[in-house]
C-alpha cells in the first residue's frame, strides 16, 4: 500500500512506545524456550493455523531473542513491516547485540503509516559507520545495481547471526518478506545453515558491499563450501562472463540416462513467484522434450506475444504447469494467495553424476531484473533429505494451487501485475 502522508506523529508515538517495551522484552528472554539451531528448511503454511502461517517468522524471532550480548545480527530485506520483530531487534541492541540492517528504500515509501522503520531508526540509528544501524538503498535503486540499467531494488531476504544457542555463523536465507501477507497469504520457504564459516563469511562480505553501495566496483560472485554454494547478484550487464545463472545450472542436467541397466529420467521441479526470463522458460521446455519430467508451480509469467514466457511454456510438449494466483476473497485491496518461494529442485543426473538430489532457493525470481539489476542471493544445497523436504512442500503447494491448470488468466499471464506485498 502507498499512503498519501507520513502521519509522522503517530509513527513517532509508536517508536516511543517501543523504547518502553525494551525492558519487558529483555525480561522475557530468559524464560522463553529456544529452538535448537540445526541446518535445514523451514516452511510456512498460509492455509494453516496461525502457528503454521508464522513458522518462518517465529524461527527468526527465536533467533533474535537467542542472540547474546557481544554477538551480531545482520539482515537485508526488501520489506519489513512487523513492529514486534522490530521491537525484538531493539531489545537485542539494548542488551549489547550489534544489529545492522539494509533495506530497500520502498520499505519506507511504500507504507508510510507502518511504525516499523521508526522503531528501528530510534533503536539503531542510521549511521552506517556505527556498530548498529538501519540503512536504506537509494530510492528506485538497488544498493549494487548500475544506475544506467534503470530502476532496481534490494530484493534480498537473508539474516546472519554470529552466535546462537549451541551454534555460530548462522545464515537464514528466505523468500519471505516480513509483512502480514507474507505470513498469511503467501507460501514461503527458508533455509537455515549453521556452523559454516565460509558461507557465513561470504554472506557477511556481501552485506558489507550492500552497506558500501559501491555499485561501480561491484562484481557478481559465488562461493562454495560443500554441501553449499551461494551466488550474489546483480550480475551486471557488462559482466566479463555474461550469462544466465539459472540456465547455466540447467545446462548441467542430463534428462535420460542409464543406471544399473535401467533407463531413467531426471525430474526438475520449479516453485516460483515470477518466471519471466525467456531463456529460462525455453530451457525448461527443452529439458521436458529431452526426456526430463519438468513440473512447475508459479504465480506470474508474462504474455502478449509469441515470445512471452506463458506462451513458451504452454507450447506443445512443454512442462506440467499449475498457476497459484487466487483472489479468494474477491477483494482487490487485499493480497492474492500465491506461491512466493523461488526454488528449483533437481532429482536424477546432475553435473555428470547420477542419484543427485539438489536444490536452489533464495530471493531470486526468474526475471530479468533479478539477474542484472537487483540485489539478490541464491543458495544451492546438495542434500537428499533437504531436497525431499522441499518436494513435500512443492506437492502441498501444487495441490492447493488455484486456478491450477486452468491458468489462462490475466494474473497468471502477468497482464495484471501481482504485488509482492
Amino acid at each position: 500500500m502507498r499512503s498519501a502522508s507520513r502521519h509522522g506523529s503517530s509513527r513517532l508515538a509508536a517508536a516511543l512506545v517501543s523504547v518502553s517495551l525494551l525492558a519487558g522484552l529483555q525480561l522475557g528472554l530468559a524464560d522463553s524456550a529456544s529452538a535448537a539451531v540445526t541446518s535445514g528448511p523451514v516452511f510456512n503454511k498460509p492455509t494453516g493455523t496461525v502457528a503454521e502461517q508464522q513458522a518462518i517468522r517465529t524461527r527468526l524471532l527465536d533467533y533474535i531473542n537467542q542472540s547474546p550480548s557481544d554477538s551480531s545480527i545482520k539482515g537485508s530485506v526488501y520489506h519489513f513491516w512487523d513492529a514486534e520483530l522490530a521491537e525484538a531487534l531493539a531489545a537485542a541492541r539494548a542488551r549489547g547485540v550489534d544489529v545492522q540492517l539494509m533495506m530497500d528504500e520502498s520499505d519506507v515509501s511504500d507504507n508510510t503509516d507502518d511504525p516499523t522503520y521508526d522503531i528501528l531508526k530510534t533503536a539503531l540509528g542510521t549511521d552506517r559507520t556505527q556498530s548498529s544501524f538501519v540503512g536504506l538503498c537509494p530510492a528506485n535503486k538497488s544498493c549494487l545495481g548500475q544506475p544506467s540499467q534503470g530502476a532496481s531494488i534490494n530484493h534480498n531476504k537473508f539474516w546472519l547471526f554470529s552466535q546462537l544457542d549451541g551454534a555460530y555463523d548462522v545464515v537464514m536465507q528466505t523468500s519471505a518478506n516480513l509483512t502480514p501477507s507474507s505470513y498469511s497469504r503467501f507460501w514461503n520457504d527458508a533455509y537455515v545453515l549453521a556452523n559454516n564459516v565460509t558461507i557465513y563469511t561470504a554472506y557477511s562480505n556481501y552485506f558489507a558491499e550492500l552497506v558500501g553501495q559501491d555499485w561501480a566496483n561491484w562484481q557478481y560472485s559465488s562461493t562454495t563450501a560443500s554441501p553449499y554454494k551461494v551466488y550474489f547478484f546483480p550480475r551486471p550487464a557488462d559482466d566479463p562472463s555474461p550469462g544466465d545463472t539459472i540456465t547455466g545450472v540447467l545446462d548441467n542436467v542430463t534428462c535420460t540416462y542409464t543406471e544399473s541397466g535401467a533407463t531413467k529420467h531426471t525430474t526438475v521441479r520449479v516453485g516460483m513467484f515470477k518466471l519471466t526470463r525467456l531463456a529460462v522458460a525455453q530451457k525448461l521446455v527443452a529439458l521436458q522434450k529431452a526426456g526430463c519430467t519438468v513440473d512447475i508451480v508459479y504465480s506470474q509469467t508474462d504474455s502478449g506475444s509469441a515470445s512471452g514466457t506463458w506462451e513458451t511454456l504452454h507450447a506443445s510438449g512443454g512442462p506440467a504447469l499449475r498457476c497459484y494466483n487466487w483472489d479468494d476473497d474477491n477483494n482487490p485491496s487485499t493480497a492474492a494467495r500465491i506461491i512466493h518461494s523461488k526454488y528449483l529442485l533437481i532429482e536424477g543426473k546432475y553435473d555428470g553424476t547420477t542419484g543427485q538430489k539438489v536444490l536452489w532457493t533464495g530471493s531470486h525470481n526468474y526475471t530479468g531484473p533479478a539477474l542484472t539489476k537487483n540485489d539478490e542471493a541464491l543458495l544451492k544445497v546438495d542434500s537428499n533429505a533437504d531436497h525431499d523436504a522441499y518436494v513435500t512442500n512443492f506437492n502441498a503447494v501444487k495441490a492447493a494451487a488455484v486456478p491450477g491448470t486452468a491458468d489462462s488468466t490475466n494474473a497468471c499471464k502477468g497482464v495484471t501485475s501481482t504485488p509482492e506485498t
